[in-house]
């Protein structure tokens, strides 16, 4: 039985130290910076007062872990080219996935 402990007892002191390196890695932005909720408020805010992208509501924004995502129909693929340049632009932005669909 002692082979078994001396095998194994490194195994949670590992476990321990690899959760712990994700958890400083998933915070890499910190406390005091932008939420995902406030990103998202200003990027709309920010798609909105482009009235070339068509109604406000026409693109929808949705961020996790500071990278946005772009959902929703243009009339032109510029438009959704102008939509993520807008998104990229916005502060606390890491990245921005366009899944922005051009309607016929």
């Amino acid at each position: 039985m002692s082979k078994l402990r001396k095998r194994y007892g490194l195994v949670p002191p590992v476990i321990l130290m690899c959760a712990l390196a994700g958890c400083a890695t998933y915070g890499k932005y910190g406390s005091d910076s932008m939420s995902d909720a406030k990103v998202t408020a200003n990027v709309q805010a920010a798609i909105g007062q482009n009235r070339a992208l068509g109604a406000p509501d026409s693109v929808q924004v949705q961020t996790i872990d500071h990278i946005v995502y772009l959902h929703g129909m243009v009339s032109e693929g510029l438009q959704g080219r102008e939509a993520e340049a807008i998104a990229q632009q916005t502060p606390g932005v890491a990245r921005v996935v366009n899944l922005l669909a051009v309607s016929k």
